[in-house]
């Protein structure tokens, strides 16, 4: 074998890293590298003796240049007669994934093919290194594993074993954010004090507002997060995303605040108040577009944290909540002050 055809390192899996850039921080050397005009008997002395130390799946051809030329299967070779050169048994052109190329770039290029090894090459077509389908896939789900954390201020570095003051320091300010957005919230509620001192009913329904446009501005955000690291939010497809949330939020909001206005209604009768039909309306509606802003929420923040260059999943729910929060209480008691008072 000539030496571009001897393994510069067994094709191991290389140990997975907290942060990947591209591949080729993730890509080990090639091996199983042969030339076009070596025969299959050959090529097969001398992967006995690399199996001996590598795990091979497919032989790689290569020009005098180190330039990839084809992939060679061992269901091929085994079939094959001992004189046949590599070059006729060769798939040409085999798919490749760069070496500069980004994780998320590279996971979408492969989503489709679901081989168990790939050939990383530079932009040059050199063959420089190869990457099994499980260090890619596993290398991903460290990262979406580490979205849950994030959403809520406990950022990626952050382990087991991590010191307590690092901990703290990740973690807290997340916390003091979290406060002041809750300040917002109450100051809401704060505006409409008479309003409640009136109709003391309505405190009732407060936290029903909010956990149901909670949940309506989670699904979506849990949608957006995922179309955004599966690739399915390409670029000029936001709006999409954007309109269906908010079409889902005014039919979930219409659904819910139908069965939340009849609760209404009948809460109303039994504490003997006053219109309480008006009370039911004022739910049905207020529901509906606390549930579309929610919807809303969910699409445009992580999409507006990318747009700044920020991770998407990064306090996600910490803003979401406010914005949930907000709207569904401002609604709710505007709709309330305005008709009933």
């Amino acid at each position: 074998m000539t030496e571009e055809a001897t393994p510069a390192a067994p094709e191991t899996k290389p140990q997975l890293k907290a942060k990947v850039a591209t591949l080729r921080e993730l890509m080990s050397p090639p091996v199983g590298v042969f030339h076009a005009e070596m025969t299959v008997g050959a090529t097969v002395e001398q992967l006995r003796e690399m199996t001996r130390s590598a795990f091979i799946t497919y032989c790689y051809v290569t020009d005098a240049e180190g330039k990839l030329e084809g992939l060679v299967v061992m269901r091929d070779m085994l079939l094959a007669k001992n004189e046949a050169t590599l070059g006729e048994l060769m798939l040409r052109k085999p798919f490749a994934l760069r070496e500069d190329m980004p994780l998320a770039d590279a996971l979408k290029a492969a989503l489709s093919k679901h081989f168990p090894v790939y050939p990383v090459c530079d932009a040059e077509g050199h063959l420089k290194g190869l990457i099994r389908g499980d260090t890619l896939f596993a290398e991903q789900a460290i990262e979406i594993s580490a979205q849950a954390g994030s959403m809520v201020g406990v950022e990626k570095e952050e382990r087991l074993a991590t010191p307590i003051q690092r901990s703290l320091k990740l973690r807290h300010p997340w916390l003091q954010i979290n406060l002041l957005t809750a300040f917002l919230a109450a100051a809401v509620v704060g505006c409409f004090e008479d309003t409640l001192s009136k109709v003391v009913i309505l405190a009732v329904f407060l936290p029903v507002m909010a956990g149901q446009s909670g949940n309506t501005g989670c699904q979506a955000l849990a949608v957006a997060l995922r179309g955004m690291t599966l690739g399915d939010v390409k670029a000029g497809q936001e709006r999409r995303l954007i309109l269906k949330e908010g079409t889902l939020g005014f039919f979930n909001g219409l659904f819910v605040g139908i069965t939340a206005g009849l609760g209404m209604v009948v809460y109303a009768m039994m504490q003997n108040q006053e219109s309480p039909w008006l009370m039911g309306f004022i739910v049905m509606i207020a529901m509906i577009a606390s549930c579309v802003i929610s919807g809303l929420s969910g699409a445009l923040i992580p999409l507006t944290l990318k747009r700044l260059g920020a991770d998407p999943a990064t306090a996600s729910s910490i803003f979401l909540t406010t914005a949930t929060d907000i709207a569904s209480m401002g609604v709710f008691l505007s709709l309330a002050t305005w008709l009933l008072l």
